[in-house]
Order: structure tokens, then C-alpha cells, then sequence
């Protein structure tokens, strides 16, 4: 693909090849940047690219959308994608022990899937006014179920992760960034040159020390297990199965456009109770 050029700017996931060492990867499933089968499969097809790519020392991944970095995973579709979501697991996997570094630039929410996407990530920088992080769960009477207690305990520790996987509160990017969750919090008018510069240098750097460097502290700090996934991920689909769990879904998925995206735009306030 040439350089800096959009690729298929139809696909609900886009990548870029800025230069030889550093790629773009884009979000853009509107309205709100659901992670559902198209997502997935899109994604699939660039890592693939990226991981086929030599050259390749750092990859942003960004959202087209101003509000929604990625709301959360498609519930109402939840058949069309395989037990266990096993190729989303492979796929931050894969990115996890890739040769590249890989960074999420946060601009707006990221829930649930969307969140643990981004715990999954080397790197992560968000936008001090428009950037909304949370693991929305609980809410619903179900549990993170794509990492999100593994990978958030792993930055923030135990007790912090607890918090903000048991409150279903969101946590904006000054909170985030204390407590670990983010790297940095930056003004939203200076998020994408403090996050290009920070590509561009390490594009410029030498490919095998980076590698080395992520290897080395993927090696003293260890991703979670596969193991420890699937039984947080059987245990997810045991309580989403649940009676409860499915009606209020269905009384969701049912509400007007106005009330679904108000929900989503304030899912933290709405979820709890109200005084």
C-alpha cells in the first residue's frame, strides 16, 4: 500500500501506511463504534498485513468517530460471532507479541470490549476532555469477558481494577492516567501531534531494539494466560445466558434511537441507581 494512503474507506476498520516503519488503524463503525462480526473480520485482515510487513515498528489505533473510540461488543449478535470469542483473543494476542509497538490514541468512550482493547495495547494516550473509559458490565448483571479484569489488575493493580470493574462507573482521563489505566492524559487540542510524534520517533528508531524491548518486558511482565481467559470467558457466557441477563438486553435493544443513544453517551450515570 503507498504511503499515508486511506485504505478501503468503506470497511468499518481502516488502515494507513503513514511510512515503512508505521501504520494507522482507524475505527469507523458508526453510529457508536460497535465491535461486531464486520469489525472483527476487517481487523483480522490487517493484522495479518501488519504482521506480514517487515518494515513495520509502530501502529496507532485511532476512531473516526468523535465520540465513540469503541462503544462496547455487539450483545444483540452475540450468535453471529464463535463461542468464546476466539479470534478476538487471537487477535490481541497476536498484537501483544508482535514485533511492532502498538498504541491506542483515545478520543471519546471505551467500554467494555472497547476498553479491554486498549488494556490489551503497548501503549495507551487519551484526550483529557473527550476521552471516557469503562467496563459497563455489571450493569447488565454479567462480567468483563475479554480481558478486561486481567489486563486492567495487570496496569492499575488489584484494588483499583476492582473499583472499576464492580462500580460500572466511567472514569475520565485524568482519573485513568492516575491510577495506571493510560499512559498520559493530553489535551484533546494537542492529542494527534503529541501522539504522531511519538509514532514518527519511534518509526525512526532501530526495528530489532524495539523488538527486543517489548519482548523482554512481555517475558517480566507477562500478558494473562489463555487459560485464565477462557475461564472468565465461560464464566461471561454462563451469566449472559441467565434469564435476567436476556430480558433486560431485549428491553434494551428495544428502546428508541434517542434513548439508546443517550444511554451511550452516559452509560456510567445511567446503568446506577439514580438519586
Amino acid at each position: 500500500m503507498p504511503e499515508n494512503t486511506l485504505d478501503n474507506a468503506e470497511a468499518p476498520v481502516r488502515a494507513q501506511r503513514v511510512s515503512p516503519g508505521y501504520w494507522r488503524v482507524t475505527f469507523a463503525n458508526p453510529p457508536i463504534n460497535l465491535y461486531d462480526p464486520e469489525v472483527e473480520a476487517s481487523l483480522a485482515g490487517i493484522v495479518g498485513r501488519l504482521e506480514a510487513d517487515p518494515d513495520v515498528k509502530v501502529v496507532i489505533f485511532d476512531s473516526a468517530l468523535p465520540d465513540f473510540f469503541m462503544a462496547h461488543l455487539n450483545l444483540g449478535r452475540m450468535g453471529e460471532f464463535e463461542e468464546g470469542l476466539p479470534t478476538y483473543f487471537d487477535l490481541v494476542s497476536r498484537l501483544g507479541q508482535a514485533r511492532f509497538i502498538t498504541v491506542g490514541s483515545i478520543r471519546g468512550r471505551a467500554r467494555g470490549i472497547g476498553n479491554e482493547f486498549l488494556t490489551a495495547l503497548d501503549v495507551r494516550f487519551a484526550s483529557r476532555e473527550n476521552a471516557v473509559l469503562g467496563q459497563l458490565e455489571i450493569g447488565t448483571g454479567i462480567i468483563p469477558g475479554g480481558g478486561g479484569m486481567q489486563h486492567l489488575a495487570r496496569l492499575t493493580g488489584r484494588a483499583r481494577a476492582l473499583e472499576i470493574i464492580a462500580s460500572g462507573e466511567d472514569y475520565d482521563a485524568d482519573t485513568a492516567e492516575r491510577y495506571g489505566w493510560i499512559n498520559r492524559a493530553v489535551p484533546d487540542s494537542e492529542l494527534d501531534a503529541f501522539v504522531e510524534r511519538f509514532a514518527q520517533r519511534i518509526a525512526s528508531f532501530d526495528a530489532e531494539a524495539l523488538h527486543a524491548v517489548k519482548e523482554i518486558l512481555n517475558q517480566e511482565i507477562p500478558p494473562p494466560s489463555p487459560e485464565s481467559l477462557a475461564v472468565t470467558t465461560k464464566r461471561f457466557n454462563q451469566l449472559l445466558a441467565r434469564d435476567s441477563v436476556q430480558k433486560l438486553l431485549q428491553q434494551s435493544g428495544s428502546a428508541s434511537p434517542e434513548v439508546i443513544l443517550d444511554l451511550e453517551l452516559n452509560m456510567g450515570e445511567r446503568i446506577g441507581p439514580r438519586p
